[in-house]
Formats: C-alpha cells, sequence, structure tokens
C-alpha cells in the first residue's frame, strides 16, 4: 500500500509546477545574504543608491530583442528598472519576459543632453516596434536610472 502512495506522491510532485520550474544563472553569482532592495524604492529616489551593490527583484517585463543585453525587471507595484549587461559577456533570454528574475549590480545614472536622451528614446521605440515622437519628450531632467548588471537567476525559460 505505502509503495503506491509513495509512486502517487512522486508522480504528484513530478507533474507539479514547482517540479518543472528552473533557474537558471548568468554573470557572477548572486552573493550570500545581500537582501533584496525594493525597485520602487531605488526608483523613487536613486541618488543615495548610486554606485551600490543592490539586488532586486521582479517579474521580467522586458528584453532586449537584438542581444540579450538587457533586461527590465517589473515590482508588483508597476515600478521597473533596467538591468544593462556589457553587450556580449552576459545574454538574457529573449523568452524571459513573464517570468521572475533576481538581479544584482551598481545603481547607475547617466545624464544626458535632451538631443541624446531624445536619441535613446527613439532607439527603444525602434526596438520594440513602437511609435515614437520627439515633441512628447518633455523639459528634462534627461537621465536614465539603471541596474549595471553583474549576476542574474531567472526562473523559467
Amino acid at each position: 500500500m505505502w509503495r503506491r502512495f509513495a509512486v502517487a506522491t512522486i508522480m504528484v510532485l513530478l507533474c507539479s509546477p514547482l517540479a518543472a520550474a528552473t533557474v537558471r544563472s548568468f554573470g557572477e553569482p548572486l552573493s550570500a545574504g545581500l537582501e533584496v532592495t525594493a525597485i520602487a524604492t531605488i526608483v523613487a529616489d536613486p541618488d543615495p543608491w548610486v554606485g551600490k551593490r543592490v539586488r532586486i527583484e521582479g517579474e521580467v517585463s522586458g528584453v532586449c530583442q537584438i542581444q540579450g543585453c538587457w533586461l527590465e525587471l517589473a515590482s508588483p507595484e508597476n515600478t521597473a528598472l533596467r538591468v544593462k549587461v556589457d553587450d556580449g559577456v552576459i545574454v538574457f533570454p529573449q523568452n524571459a519576459v513573464g517570468h521572475r528574475a533576481t538581479a544584482e549590480g551598481e545603481v547607475e545614472i547617466i545624464e544626458m543632453t535632451r538631443e541624446r536622451y531624445t536619441g535613446w528614446l527613439e532607439h527603444l521605440a525602434e526596438e520594440t516596434g513602437e511609435e515614437f515622437d520627439p515633441d512628447a519628450v518633455g523639459d528634462g531632467p534627461y537621465r536614465i536610472v539603471r541596474l549595471r548588471g553583474l549576476g542574474a537567476e531567472i526562473t523559467g525559460p
């Protein structure tokens, strides 16, 4: 009897979504003991975080479809932070959108002129196939807050 129970239990575990989930690592291993910082906390006031190593987690809301050189993590509050890595050093899977991820890196702010910022937004629109209106850019400040990615783990694809 217990043999049937054990086989049934093993089958349930093997067929459960938890058993099917895999965790893939990219770049450096995540640091032991580094606590998660909320994406919304960093985005709301990024200046104190500049140059500090942080760990964030969320749902992958976007991935570079050209080289896999960035991914964007969204928090439950719909705040997102881009994790940018050096081209070709780490390549994120393009099918990671919708999966959970944890990433580590250093917070950086890139200050830009309006012209450079407009060019960057135009590039993003090209990547996603969206329309772009340079007149809708606004008056600044023109800055990008992102995480210079060092390592990540993605659950799923």
